[in-house]
């Protein structure tokens, strides 16, 4: 597993172009409603923006996907909610903190690691620059 702070988006062997493409387009996206709207929202207006931009620009967005749990055949409904599963290739969850925090980095780790995923971003809008709260996980 790795974690990378988000200062120069880094091309990961073995990803496809589509997965990095919309990569690129989720942080650009993050960016741009950071530019417009600024920090002090709620989570679940960034979240809705985040959707509707990424739509926009041609991405596949389902939101707030539940997630569960299998031990040994066993299937349960753990209450997991994914906030974005983008073109089903890319987990984002969306924050709006002071600041994220080792356990927020734990929670995206334990939802690659649970959908089989292999990228994800954390993205805080509350940061002073959206750069700032971007955060990459590779799986």
């Amino acid at each position: 597993m790795d974690h990378e702070d988000h200062k120069g988006h880094k091309e990961h062997e073995g990803f496809p172009a589509g997965v990095e493409a919309a990569g690129r387009a989720i942080v650009d996206a993050a960016i741009k409603i950071h530019r417009v709207l600024g920090p002090g929202l709620l989570e679940s207006a960034y979240e809705h923006c985040l959707a509707h931009e990424l739509g926009r620009r041609g991405l596949r967005v389902r939101r707030q996907v539940a997630l569960p749990i299998e031990f040994e055949g066993l299937r349960l409904d753990a209450g997991y909610r994914l906030d974005m599963i983008v073109d089903d290739v890319v987990v984002v969850e969306v924050k709006a903190v002071e600041a994220l925090s080792r356990l927020h980095e734990a929670q995206i780790l334990t939802y690659l690691r649970l959908s089989g995923l292999r990228l994800g971003y954390l993205l805080n809008f509350n940061a002073v620059q959206m750069r700032q709260g971007l955060r990459r996980f590779v799986h």
